[in-house]
């Protein structure tokens, strides 16, 4: 065994990275495949549509966000922490662990939250994001497809504020402890809310988000601009955008406008520029641009 574990930390990081992600995805499929097979919303095939490109981005959107996040996010957070008052951040210094686990929580989850809108309310993000809204078929590995870009934006609106209050520092050397437990459980959640489970929790869901909760989210209706929250609900409630129905389902899900069918095109077909719409007379016609 020790020999095992001395012959891994030999590899490459990037191995590295690869081989645990590997072993969270077996893990995962463990508890969500059975839950799914179990409790499900809607009879539908483990091998759906889309499950290569999902794999393809769950590895994609843990390793790169990751690289391409490090620096502008400690850029930023520096910059926004210099101009806070010194005597504030002395008081963020000497708040208990406790405190300052609950507080990222809260101050991630509300900036989740507005990064979330902001892909849906801008038109530019929205080309990214609907990457993530093509699914028509929602399990917990829909969780994973989202265009790199998009991850990139709203990680950002979620992490800077926690680290420009200092509240955590995203140069340290040392594993800030609270961070991670925060990121574990947030990524466990995007998973739940996706799953294909008809599980509620009653009066628990007025706090923490569900699949019933979220799946509305991803209708292919005007129902689809609510419910941002990644786990807490009442933040809709609180900025107007909550929607949850007692006992309905959405009838479909995705979107109206097509999305390339292949990776390339997903990864690439957001970055080039819309192509014009025809000009049309009031007869219908198409007139020349």
């Amino acid at each position: 065994m020790n020999q095992i574990v001395h012959s891994l930390l030999q590899l490459p990081p990037f191995t590295l990275n690869v081989i645990r992600l590997a072993m969270w995805l077996l893990a995962l499929s463990v508890v969500f495949v059975t839950a799914e097979r179990l409790w499900w919303l809607r009879t539908q095939k483990i091998t759906r549509k889309g499950l290569l490109a999902d794999l393809f981005y769950y590895f994609l959107n843990s390793l790169l966000p990751n690289i391409v996040l490090a620096f502008p996010l400690a850029l930023i957070a520096m910059v926004i922490h210099r101009l806070l008052p010194w005597p504030f951040q002395q008081f963020v210094v000497g708040l208990p662990d406790w405190v300052r686990l609950i507080t990222i929580f809260f101050v991630g989850q509300i900036g989740f939250y507005w990064g979330h809108r902001w892909t849906h309310e801008i038109p530019l993000l929205w080309r990214f994001h609907a990457v993530h809204h093509s699914a028509e078929e929602l399990d917990w590995l829909v969780n994973t497809r989202a265009h790199p870009i998009d991850m990139v934006f709203t990680r950002l609106c979620g992490f800077v504020p926690i680290y420009a209050l200092g509240l955590a520092q995203p140069t340290g050397r040392a594993i800030d402890v609270a961070s991670v437990v925060v990121a574990l459980v947030g990524t466990f959640w995007g998973f739940f809310i996706h799953a294909n489970l008809r599980w509620r929790l009653g009066p628990l869901e007025w706090i923490f988000a569900t699949p019933a909760f979220h799946h509305w989210h991803h209708t292919n209706d005007s129902m689809r601009d609510r419910n941002y929250a990644a786990m807490l609900p009442w933040l809709d409630r609180l900025f107007g955008t909550y929607h949850m129905p007692r006992t309905e389902w959405p009838a479909t899900y995705g979107i109206d406008k097509p999305v390339s069918p292949t990776l390339l095109g997903q990864l690439f077909d957001p970055l080039l520029p819309e192509p014009k719409k025809p000009n049309r007379d009031g007869a219908g016609r198409t007139r020349p641009a």
